[in-house]
């Protein structure tokens, strides 16, 4: 068992790489792009471990690394293109659904969820795929717990409307706000 903060990261990190990837992957649509990322993510960790508190959850630290790093690259990208400083939660929305064909294969399905507006695909994917709750990731995402609320039900929405163009059953959710 690592005893300080710099022998639980560097133990605990390699186990988490390919949540960390897969998050990398949702924010960026990109996969060399999600490994820089990745990769910044662990540097940053290792040259931060003093900040962890071992005992804690390190696949939370490191994923707040990740997001805070690509969160960075989105507001620089903008400052070099020209546009200024943008307000985070602007830059994390755009418009532009895709329709699936009237049978959705899990193929389509992710290429749905991926299509969502980034808030939303990124919020989908930290309660429903990572298995975080509505305030771990409100705390992640550094919004109210409604905001995640908000946009998860937006998501469910859309990829529900989708669901009944393709003559599906409607979609119910059993989540819980813990």
């Amino acid at each position: 068992m690592a005893t300080n903060s710099r022998e639980a990261v560097g133990a605990g990190l390699p186990e988490h790489m390919t949540r960390m990837w897969r998050y990398a992957l949702v924010l960026s649509g990109n996969r060399d792009t999600a490994e820089e990322l990745v990769q910044a993510a662990c540097l940053r960790a290792l040259e931060r471990a003093h900040q962890f508190t071992p005992g804690t959850r390190l696949d939370r630290w490191v994923f707040s690394i990740v997001h805070s790093i690509w969160l960075n690259e989105v507001r620089a990208r903008k400052v070099r293109l020209g546009q200024g400083l943008v307000d985070a939660d602007a830059v994390l929305v755009f418009d532009g659904l895709k329709y699936t064909e009237a049978n959705i294969s899990a193929r389509q399905v992710l290429r749905e969820v991926q299509a969502l507006p980034e808030a939303q695909r990124e919020t989908v994917f930290l309660v429903y795929v990572e298995g975080m709750t509505y305030r771990e990731a409100a705390e992640l995402l550094e919004v109210p717990i409604g905001t995640i609320m908000s946009r998860l039900a937006a998501a469910r929405a859309k990829l529900a409307g989708l669901n009944a163009e393709a003559g599906g059953p409607p979609q119910q959710s059993n989540r819980t706000h813990g």
